[in-house]
């Protein structure tokens, strides 16, 4: 079993973030996220600074698309290819795992504004447009990662943190006053399922994070995700049914099990070890044979956390990690 956690880190710097993820997570390094150097930083702003051949811009009401990049995707993009100068620095000679997170085609659909304003979400040309611009996106930047880090095994993890109300029909259109048309599994599966071969053919292992409640396991497991990553505590008994289906079937699982907020106390290495052994338990896994596909994580990103935290976090789930659970 080894560590690795969701992505997102405290404060602003983006190399003592790094220097923190490679000390404390030494066989499955992450690149960090930093929102709070502001909204080119954050999730879909990412997403944002990945889109191929469409454009976008910062408004008040967040992120908008338009006909040509804008300073702000400009911005975006220049962020991350800096971040990713930063990594290709820290990682000289890295041969471990190695994750970089993307947000995923719902969540941007459902965040994203159209020209004429309201969610991507409602125009479904527009947001096929968008997936596609994504996955196109993403192959590129598996690209670059892999130039510039070549001999560590690539995981592209996947975002999703809107799908669940995406599917419920709880993402509420521009005024507030209504919510936006459910969507089905079958219409669900069509973008997620083009973005997980996309990573795969691009020669990485795609992986789905979402710490929402009521998280679609088979509808992400369907669609060809490798591995699955949640937080254990807001897992349902069927859920962890769904999980356990998914493991049998040769799907990585990725539990959630650190606090991702600062604990009041925080929890030993030893008393997590045990939580997880309780978890591999109700999932069915060998611990003997099987616990190499169990990756441990955070709940969610760190970015709620101190500094200090996040650091311990890590490093926890790193210290159980290497115990016999």
């Amino acid at each position: 079993m080894i560590a690795t956690a969701v992505g997102s880190m405290p404060g602003e710097d983006f190399a003592a973030a790094m220097r923190t993820v490679a000390q404390a997570l030494p066989d499955f390094v992450h690149l960090p996220e930093l929102p709070a150097r502001g909204a080119h930083a954050g999730l879909v702003g990412r997403g944002v600074g990945l889109l191929a051949s469409i454009g976008a811009d910062l408004q008040p009401a967040g992120w908008r698309l338009t006909d040509a990049p804008g300073a702000d995707q400009r911005r975006a993009r220049s962020l991350l290819a800096q971040d990713l100068d930063g990594l290709e620095e820290a990682l000289q000679g890295y041969a471990g795992r190695l994750k970089v997170q993307v947000p995923g085609p719902w969540t941007l659909a459902a965040t994203m504004e159209r020209p004429r304003g309201d969610r991507v979400l409602a125009d479904h040309g527009a947001r096929r447009d968008l997936a596609q611009s994504l996955t196109e996106g993403v192959r590129d930047h598996i690209a670059d990662v892999r130039r510039r880090v070549p001999a560590a095994p690539l995981t592209v993890q996947v975002d999703e943190p809107a799908l669940p109300a995406v599917l419920a029909g709880a993402v509420p259109t521009a005024s507030g006053w209504s919510r936006h048309r459910t969507v089905d599994t079958a219409r669900a599966d069509v973008p997620l399922r083009a973005l997980a071969e996309a990573i795969t053919q691009a020669g990485a292992t795609s992986a789905v994070h979402s710490c929402a409640v009521d998280v679609p396991v088979q509808l992400l497991a369907g669609a060809g995700f490798a591995a699955l990553s949640f937080d254990v505590g807001l897992v349902t008994t069927a859920e962890t049914e769904a999980y356990a289906e998914a493991y049998d079937a040769g799907v990585e699982i990725w539990p959630g099990l650190v606090p991702a907020a600062d604990p009041a106390p925080a929890p030993s290495d030893r008393e997590l070890a045990v939580r997880m052994g309780s978890l591999l338990s109700e999932i069915g896994v060998d611990k003997d044979s099987g616990s190499e596909r169990i990756v441990l994580t955070p709940a969610c990103g760190l970015a709620g956390a101190s500094a200090a935290w996040a650091r311990q976090a890590m490093a926890l789930a790193h210290q159980v990690a290497r115990l016999d659970c």
